[in-house]
């Protein structure tokens, strides 16, 4: 991607508590500001849920010029999720797309420029609406609109590829009720975001262990929390997964792994590096455990635990696995336990989702923050968006206790889906889950 010298205002994604998102254009007048300068207000854009993958989607868009004049041009921009594509890129629009990378999932992006008056006063929509494809993997994903009727300002963004597709325009629309006057923001411009909710599933699921050592020895422990699609799983500001794990009887943690902390009672809970997890992708956890004292019959465990809720997952015989340990001279544990590997060795997770021991999620030792995302939900213009799943943060931390899950060095993110930039800012506060 070229870096260009003209691109947008980019307008940020806040993630505050789960089911609110709010939008803040750079360089916007405070939110208190007297007279309000007029501008383009959008008509309301419902969320979207039910739509199947593999189908087109067409999302029908409004606004009003609330001004007392009429304006020249306008600019809308269309941002999506990666569970979703731009069908088509007219030749009025560029469209660039972003690979996950870093706290940033896939994306792509569109923006439009309308180059034809916009009466005061008067409705207008895209004379067709907005095509979107659903892709296999979605699941919950979104879909940002925003639009000004000001050129926007360059924030230092990519240039878009210019599209192909006939030019599309805007069209008058006499029976629909327009926005009051002066109710523009009062940088003029306008967004909306919107969950778009599929009918998907996400089996979340978990591997255990086999240990093996004497008395004394310290032995690694690898653990895997892996999303086996066939959706990809996007949250609002917390870990997509959380992860509790009991170490056997007789055993003593030596070294922990990353993004997870101590309960307490050799248990331990674990989270994920971002607050998505691709289809494929996951978290690998890895300790060091040293052996203490031969217990016969010493088993742990490794369990999805968490409050938030995973309706999308249906196979639940997989949420839990068995940690066991032999010890030389106290017997075997028995029984045949759960899939993992003798010693627990193996590499960290990484990457961006594409192999079952990575994931979403950065290496179990770094502290990488975490992105910004919705569920499905209700949407809303202006200020604030709304997402689904309901919950409340977490951030990262070595100690604690209850039901409090940190997510790495992160808080107080932003995420900015714009047409010059998809930018996120680490949360760096504590957000509870």
């Amino acid at each position: 991607m070229t870096p260009t010298s003209h691109g947008h205002r980019a307008l940020r994604w806040t993630a505050g508590t789960v089911g609110a998102l709010a939008l803040m254009a750079l360089g916007a007048a405070p939110a208190g500001a007297a007279d309000p300068a007029p501008g383009v207000v959008l008509g309301k854009i419902a969320p979207i849920d039910g739509v199947k993958p593999g189908s087109a989607l067409s999302v029908p868009i409004s606004f009003t010029n609330t001004g007392p004049a009429a304006l020249d041009k306008v600019w809308m921009e269309f941002d999506v999720t990666r569970g979703l594509s731009h069908t088509e890129v007219p030749s009025n629009c560029g469209r660039w797309d972003g690979q996950a990378h870093d706290d940033l999932p896939a994306f792509s992006n569109l923006l439009c420029e309308f180059d034809q008056p916009v009466r005061p006063g008067v409705v207008y929509a895209l004379e067709k609406p907005v095509a979107l494809k659903v892709l296999d993997h979605s699941l919950y994903d979104l879909l940002r609109v925003a639009i000004w009727g000001t050129e926007p300002v360059s924030e230092g963004g990519f240039e878009p590829i210019p599209g192909t597709a006939p030019a599309v325009k805007l069209v008058e629309r006499p029976d629909d009720t327009p926005a009051a006057p002066g109710s523009a923001r009062p940088d003029g411009g306008d967004f909306a975001t919107v969950d778009v909710t599929a009918e998907n599933t996400a089996d979340f699921q978990v591997t255990g262990a086999r240990l093996e050592g004497g008395v004394g020895d310290t032995v690694p422990l690898e653990v895997k929390f892996t999303n086996a699609g066939p959706g990809w799983v996007l949250r609002d500001g917390v870990s997509p997964a959380v992860v509790r794990i009991k170490m056997p009887a007789g055993t003593s943690v030596a070294k922990s792994a990353g993004f997870c902390r101590n309960l307490g009672s050799a248990t331990y809970e674990c989270g994920m590096g971002d607050s998505w997890v691709d289809e494929h992708g996951g978290q690998t956890y890895d300790f060091k455990l040293r052996i203490d004292k031969a217990v016969p019959g010493a088993k742990g465990s490794v369990a999805l635990a968490g409050k938030l809720p995973r309706p999308f997952d249906t196979v639940r015989s997989n949420d839990t696995a068995d940690i066991l340990l032999d010890v030389a001279g106290a017997g075997a544990t028995g029984g045949s336990g759960s899939t993992g590997t003798t010693g627990g060795s193996g590499t960290a997770s990484g990457g961006s989702g594409t192999a079952s021991t990575g994931g979403s999620g950065s290496t179990s030792g770094s502290t990488s923050g975490s992105g910004t995302g919705a569920t499905g939900g209700s949407s809303t213009t202006g200020s604030t968006g709304t997402t689904g799943l309901s919950s409340t943060g977490g951030a990262l931390a070595s100690t604690g206790s209850g039901s409090v899950l940190p997510l790495t060095a992160a808080a107080a993110g932003t995420l900015a889906l714009g047409a010059g930039a998809l930018l996120v800012a680490r949360r760096r506060a504590d957000r509870q889950r």
